[in-house]
């Protein structure tokens, strides 16, 4: 393969990364041994790792996290090496998605999942928690602020008497933070949440606001999802 071609591999690898959360979100949910689903998620931290392998105009993505596992110490996570990883793995390429912190404080999973025993990247075990596929080419499409449609089928839960956080597009269409990271920003906490629209470069049309819940809400995507990232890498679902 020649040097181009890796690259446009990782970089579709890359723009699928922000997705990945969303993506096999309810993989968490279906593994927990309560009916419930997983709950106190709420600023809780974690990383992943995403392989990919090319086939062809398409890439194989398979997801790794350390969700259950460990909060991703910043140590192990700084110590892995993505292109000695992937050398080390045979793949294309490798993508390190983290850290992140959840923003809902649970998840109901209804749908399939993978699941497999813990594999360790450097100090850090994590599960494997889905495969998908992704056009080379396709990555293009993925940038800030352009809807994604997903397969998914979960509940995301938000608590009552805590904040959300959503992106109002130009339609009046909303989009709840499921997600905030630390890979464009390291210092991104979530006390600084609340004034992310100051920072963020929105499309025409575009809003950021925060809220506190009276009561629980929960949001569902049955089959298919819609969700968008922005620029700093937090993901949003809209409801």
């Amino acid at each position: 393969m020649t040097r181009p071609d890796h690259k446009r591999a990782a970089f579709a690898l890359l723009a699928a990364g922000s997705l990945a959360s969303l993506m096999f979100a309810g993989a968490v949910a279906a593994q927990e041994a309560s009916p419930g689903g997983a709950r106190g998620l709420f600023d809780a931290r974690y990383c992943e790792i995403l392989t990919a392998q090319r086939q062809m105009l398409k890439v194989e993505v398979t997801v790794y996290n350390t969700i259950g596992l460990s909060d991703c110490p910043q140590a192990a996570w700084d110590a892995i090496d993505a292109a000695a990883l992937a050398g080390e793995l045979g793949v294309t390429a490798v993508v390190k998605n983290g850290p992140r912190y959840w923003t809902i404080d649970g998840i109901v999973g209804r749908g399939s999942s993978v699941a497999s025993t813990p594999t360790s990247f450097g100090e850090l075990a994590m599960t494997q928690r889905a495969t998908f596929e992704r056009q080379i080419l396709g990555g293009m499409d993925e940038q800030a602020y352009a809807p994604q449609e997903i397969a998914r089928d979960t509940i995301f839960i938000f608590a009552a008497g805590k904040p959300v956080f959503e992106l109002t597009d130009p339609e009046g269409q909303v989009y709840m933070m499921q997600s905030y990271a630390q890979i464009v920003d390291p210092a991104l906490t979530l006390a600084d949440l609340a004034d992310l629209g100051s920072r963020l470069a929105l499309p025409k049309g575009w809003s950021f606001s925060t809220r506190t819940l009276d009561a629980e809400f929960r949001l569902e995507a049955n089959g298919v999802a819609t969700v968008v990232r922005d620029e700093l890498q937090n993901t949003y679902q809209r409801r």
